[in-house]
């Protein structure tokens, strides 16, 4: 288990994460995974409005 973020990870749970988590996560998820920037779900699911 690596715990980073991949496209590959997001386009596979497009659907799971979309219904549990909205829209808005979806695109953060998409963004992360295009960015080299290493993150993991958590982190981009969970990030508060403050940060």
């Amino acid at each position: 288990m690596r715990g980073v973020i991949t496209l590959r990870d997001v386009m596979a749970n497009l659907g799971l994460v979309r219904r549990e988590f909205g829209s808005v996560c979806v695109v953060r998820c998409l963004l992360a995974a295009l960015s080299c920037r290493r993150t993991t779900f958590l982190e981009v699911a969970l990030r508060l409005k403050d940060s």
